[in-house]
């Protein structure tokens, strides 16, 4: 008998029992689409967050107080910030930002929009930070030296307060005073879990004034002069501020009990990378469990199946059908649905990812279709296997007894 004709068979045998069949694969459709699907929610996921982390640039480190540690004097100030710029300690250094920030209600003819983030800084932050202006300027060195009040807001803030009108040039009102709107910052993606352009920026001097006071600074931004100088310029900056703060050799080789911490970008950007592939497989791994499941249903179906049609293999084994007939017929049949039901399940995962799925767009990644495809065919292989074999060994004469 010709594989033409095995195949006819096992297509015959599919479509006697058509509710049977489409219920089987539809579990290995719900398999594949949630494999591909899972993995594709991990994988952007981990796209969306790296995309924040590289927005921020992988040439700059930031400080931040932790108040453990060296002297009674362990805040950041602007003192420790321009110390940061000399070109004899710190040859690497491109530029320093000091950076305030405070959440703020932000009034135009009475419209509130609360934002999360009004930063006080430097004009060299917008450079340092990878936030270039979208339209209009940004602030100057001389508007941060005068304390003028002006801003640069954050796409969703403009959405917010001046639909349809253009932004610039207008007065808003933060903490009690007036600010004018100098430029709209360039539009950012999001995570999904925060919104990066719900802020604002203002000189440092003006925000202090008006929403933060005097008192210590949130952090500092350190940009590299080449993205392979950032160690050496974390090294620099380790020195100078274990100086500033008085601290110990032993206290700054123990990084838990130092006043201060770095956070390097282009370090993050490798941490976060290993955890977001460890979280994609975890992910894949949970959702290969119903590929397992709709392997054991395959199993099942095809038992039944055998059992079903007893008869038909007796007389078809007593005209002399060879056994390894009859088990490719039944191979074919448990592969045909696994394949059938995965092709399903990858067009239906290419339908999903076009959502966004708790608030991440999910990202395909190629390789997880072919695994998903490639595991539900091997599925269908070895669930279909214990069927096929049980039905290739029945002998013709008790099989026509079988009632």
């Amino acid at each position: 008998m010709s594989f033409k004709e095995v195949l006819r068979f096992a297509l015959r045998g599919l479509s006697a029992n058509k509710l049977r069949s489409s219920l089987t694969m539809l579990g290995i459709l719900i398999g594949v689409a949630a494999v591909i699907l899972l993995v594709a929610v991990g994988n952007g996921s981990a796209k969306a967050i790296s995309d924040q982390i590289e927005a921020l640039g992988t040439n700059t480190i930031t400080v931040m107080s932790t108040s453990r540690g060296g002297s009674t004097n362990t805040a950041l100030t602007t003192e420790m910030a321009d110390a940061l710029t000399d070109p004899a300690m710190a040859p690497d250094v491109q530029s320093v930002s000091p950076v305030v920030s405070s959440s703020a209600t932000i009034t135009y003819e009475g419209t509130d929009h609360e934002v999360s983030s009004f930063v006080g800084t430097t004009p060299g932050w917008f450079t340092a930070s990878n936030t270039p202006i979208g339209t209009g300027s940004g602030f100057t060195a001389d508007d941060e030296s005068q304390g003028r009040r002006v801003v640069v807001l954050g796409r969703t803030v403009v959405d917010e307060l001046f639909p349809g009108v253009d932004p610039i040039d207008k007065q808003v009102t933060v903490g009690g005073a007036l600010f004018t709107v100098v430029g709209v910052l360039k539009e950012k993606s999001s995570t999904g879990f925060q919104d990066a352009n719900d802020t604002a920026v203002a000189p440092l001097s003006a925000v202090r004034q008006v929403l933060t006071g005097y008192g210590a600074l949130n952090s500092i931004l350190v940009e590299a002069k080449d993205p392979g100088k950032v160690d050496a310029v974390q090294s620099e900056v380790s020195t100078i501020l274990d100086q500033r703060m008085s601290v110990s050799a032993s206290t700054s080789a123990n990084s838990s009990t130092t006043p201060y911490r770095i956070q390097n970008a282009s370090q993050l950007l490798e941490t976060q990378t290993e955890t977001a592939d460890t979280f994609t497989t975890l992910l894949g791994a949970v959702a290969a469990i119903s590929l397992l499941v709709g392997g054991i249903g395959i199993t099942n179906i095809m038992l039944v199946t055998v059992t079903e049609r007893t008869r038909e293999i007796g007389i078809r084994k007593a005209l002399g059908a060879p056994r390894r007939v009859i088990m490719t017929q039944f191979l074919i049949e448990a592969t045909l649905l696994s394949v059938i039901g995965g092709a399903l399940g990858v067009a239906a995962a290419l339908i999903g990812s076009s959502f966004e799925i708790v608030g991440v767009k999910p990202v395909i990644v190629p390789s997880s279709i072919g695994l998903a495809l490639g595991v539900s065919i091997a599925i269908g292989l070895f669930f279909g296997g214990l069927p096929a074999g049980r039905a290739a060994r029945l002998r013709p004469i008790d099989a026509l007894r079988y009632e």
